[in-house]
């Protein structure tokens, strides 16, 4: 399975590649597209996995970074979690999102309302929370102030 044998060329993909390990809004792909680099022992691809390891908000990602770059024979080490807010503000971006809906909105219309507006807080917040995004979500708005 670990086919990382000091290739050194970049793999065909490689630009499409280092597009979805950047891409904000969706860290799924983020989390693919540093798995699929990590089968390439190279400079660039290094960097890539370097700096999502050192500044990506999901943790997952920078797990599976740290991890690749190990595997490619790097001396890393893997930071520590992130405490508080992993997008500045967020706080005031709900709050925004919130009174921004009818008084009587829905958890679900906020939620919508959220992913429509800002999905790179949607997407970091539900890569970091996993299965509680939902839970973490509606707890968050429930706590925001009314208008």
């Amino acid at each position: 399975m670990n086919n990382n044998n000091e290739k050194s060329e970049l793999p065909a993909n490689y630009e499409e590649l280092k597009k979805s390990a950047n891409r904000t809004s969706n860290w799924r792909e983020r989390l693919d597209a540093v798995v699929e680099l990590g089968q390439w022992k190279n400079k660039q691809i290094i960097d890539i996995l370097t700096h999502r390891m050192n500044t990506d908000a999901v943790y997952k990602i920078r797990e599976a970074s740290f991890r690749k770059l190990k595997e490619l024979g790097e001396d890393v080490q893997l930071p520590p979690r992130k405490k508080g807010e992993l997008i500045k503000g967020v706080t005031k971006i709900l709050l925004r999102i919130k009174k921004s809906l009818s008084q009587d909105h829905t958890y679900e219309e906020f939620k919508e309302k959220l992913k429509k507006m800002r999905l790179d807080v949607y997407d970091t917040y539900e890569g970091e929370q996993g299965a509680d995004f939902d839970k973490w979500l509606e707890s968050t708005w429930a706590e925001l102030p009314t208008k």
